[in-house]
């Protein structure tokens, strides 16, 4: 009986060729703006909070007068104080000595264990950290948008940011948890899904719960997550412990229409940059979801004959957008983590990354690599955590706005 390929698989040798081929999305356009000058990040967040004051009102003490009337009655300015604490982010990574002995030569793998977990664990926490940027601060990766009952299969309203192997809890606000630890197995992004899977029993969830990593979702004691755009850009709302019901000016310039979507439009981009000029601020960046970058693109082209994507300082490419006054070139640049159907419109100089510093290892004992422990004993494993202490703040919150309910393409 002749050799068949299947009777031969035991004895052949497997040939492990070149380097790692990624299949993930690595990409981070709002947090490399967030970064991208060393006057846009700040390390001075000793304390227990980062606080500055904000000017908020003007002395009204103006007037004219006739001869001999009375001067008008003093002002003053008005001023608020700011207050920022910082959110602590970790990751964790743990390899067994049997995969650190076995993988540490080239040709025992495709790469040694210890470089590429280390080397993709800082990739992962800046494609998290990309997502929280556009947060509230409170965890969300998405909401419930239908009332699931005894199954496994949740109905979202954005499932671009779920990941397989998330694990997630889903949380009834304003803080409750509901469902704990179920991992995500299965995700459908197909047009009308907008599906996950998860691990486990069935399930039952109620419209708007928000779906977060587990342990990482808003509790009693306020939101774990960094603050991010999604509160900072918003015309109601306490942020770093000032209200707008007491100081008016501290909104941004939100531009709505009551849910209805409506096409993008110079027109409606003009008035945003304007509106906010108004407030005394200039807008540098436009940050929009692909489909909306589409919608842009296609109304460019029925308006142009030819639409072509520029450079911009910094090496990042996009559109650009030229209103008919002094703000010339704006660059309006697409994220794949950008909320959809919006339009989001920033003075980049307004905000500030808050850290103590840079991602870095644990290791207040001398050493990254801490020894596996629990009550049965220790194990030839070996566990490291990545720690950054961080906020993003915004000392001019009405020098930035969003356009809400616009159609994709």
């Amino acid at each position: 009986m002749a050799a068949t390929i299947a009777s031969v698989t035991p004895i052949m040798k497997e040939v492990y060729e070149g380097r790692i081929r990624e299949q993930l999305r690595t990409e981070t356009v709002a947090l490399k703006r967030v970064l991208r000058t060393s006057s846009g990040v700040s390390n001075e967040t000793g304390g227990k909070y980062v606080t500055f004051p904000i000017h908020t009102r003007r002395n009204q003490g103006i007037g004219s007068r006739f001869e001999m009337e009375a001067l008008p009655t003093a002002g003053q300015q008005g001023y608020a104080g700011a207050r920022i604490g910082l959110k602590y982010a970790y990751a964790a990574l743990q390899l067994t000595g049997q995969a650190i002995s076995l993988t540490d030569t080239n040709p025992k793998a495709f790469a040694k264990a210890l470089d590429e977990e280390v080397t993709s664990l800082k990739n992962d926490v800046k494609v998290d950290q990309n997502r929280q940027v556009y947060g509230s601060g409170n965890g969300a990766i998405s909401t419930t948008r239908t009332v699931v009952t005894a199954l496994n299969v949740i109905t979202v309203v954005d499932g671009r940011q779920f990941q397989i192997g998330m694990i997630v809890d889903i949380i009834t606000l304003p803080s409750t948890v509901a469902v704990s630890s179920r991992t995500v197995t299965a995700i459908d992004l197909t047009a009308g899904a907008n599906t996950i899977t998860l691990s486990g029993a069935a399930i039952t969830t109620t419209v708007g719960q928000i779906i977060v990593r587990a342990g990482s979702g808003v509790a009693a004691a306020g939101n774990r997550e960094m603050t991010g755009l999604a509160a900072i850009i918003s015309n109601t709302g306490i942020l770093y412990n000032v209200d707008p019901a007491a100081e008016p000016e501290w909104t941004s310039e939100i531009a709505s229409n009551g849910g209805t979507l409506r096409a993008v439009s110079e027109g409606l981009m003009t008035q945003e940059v304007d509106r906010i000029r108004t407030r005394g601020g200039k807008t540098t960046l436009i940050i929009q979801s692909l489909g909306v970058r589409r919608a842009y693109a296609n109304l460019l082209t029925q308006l142009r004959s030819t639409v072509n994507t520029v450079e911009f300082k910094g090496g990042f490419k996009g559109l650009a957008f030229v209103t008919d006054g002094e703000e010339g070139e704006i660059p309006v640049v697409s994220d794949v983590d950008a909320p959809l159907n919006q339009q989001i419109f920033l003075n980049e100089d307004s905000l500030t990354y808050y850290r103590d510093e840079e991602w870095h290892w644990l290791d207040r004992d001398g050493s990254m690599w801490k020894q596996v422990t629990d009550a049965s004993g220790r194990y030839d494993a070996y566990l490291a955590q990545l720690v950054e202490y961080h906020e993003l703040g915004c000392d001019r919150r009405n020098t930035n706005g969003r356009i809400d309910d616009l159609t994709e393409a």
